[in-house]
């Protein structure tokens, strides 16, 4: 039989060594990682309408950032957050210094070596500063809400801090990495339906949000409310 769920604060949450806690990170991170690296700057067409292909697979990291916020609490959150962050500048970083080298005689892929991982200073600048905002955003209004709901409505807290962040996410990312270099009318076109999809795909994860958050709760035997949480981003984490 597994524990009661224990109501502690998020603070204490925090401080709380948790079973699987370094296993959703590690899976935020990576999800993180392979969307912006694979399918940020390809657009994509499917039956008329035109999307960014990383749209398939980035609101993943989204719905687990909403499983560490109300599982975890927010400060635990955060800790994440700043993981994603260091391993998208360190990601870029390295495609850096990799695509720079000088090809070795007789290597023919430098080329298209170049376009796939030689994202522009723009792509990789929207992208880190786009993800900090969104999803600090989105973890900030998922956690409010928990209080504001007494723990209650799950669904409406996950897509809620989805429909906020997403569109802090959309705004930054956009208009900095292609104003410019697309069209006004596509980047307009484009950020606002990654936007919308996003958040039809949060809404239509749901089911699996619930399966998730329920089964984390009651493995790690609590329910965090970030009541007594200093929410800014640069506060002092404790350790998990």
């Amino acid at each position: 039989m597994t524990n009661p769920l224990h109501s502690i604060d998020g603070q204490t949450g925090a401080r709380r060594h948790f079973r699987y806690f370094d296993y959703v990170m590690a899976a935020f991170v990576a999800i993180l990682l392979l969307s912006n690296l694979i399918g940020a700057a390809k657009l994509a067409s499917l039956g008329g309408y035109t999307f960014g292909a990383g749209i398939m697979f980035f609101p993943i990291s989204y719905v687990i950032g909403d499983v560490l916020t109300e599982v975890y609490g927010y400060a635990n959150a955060r800790r994440c957050v700043w993981a994603g962050f260091a391993a998208l500048v360190f990601m870029a970083f390295m495609s850096w210094v990799v695509v720079a080298l000088p090809p070795a005689a007789g290597w023919s892929g430098q080329a298209a070596y170049q376009s796939v991982f030689g994202s522009t200073w723009r792509i990789v600048l929207a992208s880190v500063m786009a993800f900090w905002a969104g999803e600090f955003v989105n973890s900030f209004i998922l956690a409010r809400m928990k209080i504001l709901t007494g723990g209650r409505m799950l669904w409406s807290r996950t897509i809620g801090s989805t429909f906020f962040g997403q569109a802090i996410d959309s705004l930054i990312f956009y208009p900095v990495a292609f104003l410019g270099i697309w069209s006004t009318a596509q980047v307009l076109t484009v950020m606002v339906t990654n936007w919308l999809l996003k958040v039809l795909w949060e809404a239509l994860l749901t089911p699996v949000t619930y399966a998730v958050v329920g089964w984390l709760k009651r493995r790690e035997g609590v329910e965090v409310f970030d009541t007594g949480t200093d929410f800014s981003p640069f506060a002092k984490a404790d350790a998990v």
